[in-house]
């Protein structure tokens, strides 16, 4: 009998927590006699895309990614159209696409839905060349992630904080949004397009937002005053920003924007340097990963998280 090729993938970095038990955890949930496991660590930025590829043209059945967000899109971005399915082991400070997929954030049950070896496919989202699963976005949220970018502190305190000191120094722009349905002409404190539901750390940005939908929601929020903003992070972090009367939402499988400068934009919380005119699609069913079905998705909420989250923004705001 031929084994089924995988490859675990280990970012020692991500996260706060150490990886060194996860080759050993995860080389014995799998049944030897039928999988043939390659473990891999990376060393240097750009390693996980490397060994991605080199196991996708070798055909390998999947590959598990073991860190956050950066090494998860690193290699499911070489996983895009493709037959390998990605598996993900959550170990990083945001977990959006795993969170949003319903995976867990414990190691254990996050295994368990990788051995069940339910695929799905679900839809990416392209800027510029860049590729994207969560977000891409202009405005404050890409202020935030380039500044972001440099904090030694990472989680949700982290991003928190980042939100808040941010507001003071950011300006916003007026934006020239088309669309499938038509044209808008809009100045926006945060312009997101959104093929899941949140950034990460429970963030949901487009509560409405569906993976696999083969649409972007486009989250439009309006410029705020300083007594809107602790209301508006509140919606943020419980599923309610869809409802702040200073945001408007879009459907659309493509988008182009202009704005009036050059400048950052974020593609999955990571800041990239753009043009004036920037163009997005989603495409459609265009990456296979280890996941529940939609129908039991348990959106889990990292109870611990929420509270850390709420007692920062008590003690900022008081």
């Amino acid at each position: 009998m031929n084994k089924s090729q995988v490859c675990l993938i280990v970012n020692p970095i991500s996260g706060t927590e150490s990886k060194k038990n996860i080759p050993e955890f995860v080389a014995s949930a799998f049944d030897q006699k039928e999988i043939d496991l390659e473990i891999r660590i990376t060393g240097y930025a750009g390693h996980a895309t490397e060994i991605a590829k080199g196991a996708v043209e070798k055909k390998y059945k999947s590959i598990i990614a073991a860190g956050g967000d950066g090494t998860v899109n690193e290699i499911a971005r070489t996983l895009v159209d493709t037959e390998t399915v990605l598996g993900i082991l959550p170990l990083g400070s945001g977990n959006g696409l795993a969170r949003d997929l319903g995976i867990p954030i414990d190691n254990e049950k996050a295994m368990d839905i990788i051995l069940q070896e339910n695929v799905r496919k679900i839809d990416y989202g392209v800027v510029n060349d860049h590729i994207f699963f969560c977000t891409c976005g202009f405005g404050f949220d890409a202020f935030v992630s380039d500044k972001f970018s440099y904090e030694s502190r990472r989680g949700p305190l982290g991003y928190v904080r980042n939100v808040i000191e941010s507001v003071v120094d950011f300006k916003a722009e007026e934006y020239i949004i088309t669309y499938d349905g038509g044209e808008l002409k809009e100045k926006a404190f945060i312009l997101t397009c959104a093929n899941a539901s949140q950034y990460g750390n429970e963030a949901h940005i487009a509560p409405g937002a569906s993976l696999d939908d083969g649409k972007m929601n486009v989250s439009i929020l309006k410029p705020l005053n300083a007594l809107e903003i602790p209301q508006t992070t509140i919606q943020l972090f419980t599923k309610n920003i869809d409802k702040n009367s200073k945001m408007t939402t879009l459907m659309t499988e493509k988008l182009h924007v202009k704005r009036e400068k050059s400048g950052v934009i974020h593609v999955d919380g990571d800041p990239v340097e753009t043009g004036k005119e920037i163009d997005v699609h989603i495409v459609h069913s265009g990456l296979r990963v280890y996941a529940q079905n939609e129908d039991n998705h348990p959106h889990h909420r990292n109870k611990i998280e929420l509270e850390g989250i709420f007692g920062a923004l008590t003690r900022w705001f008081n």
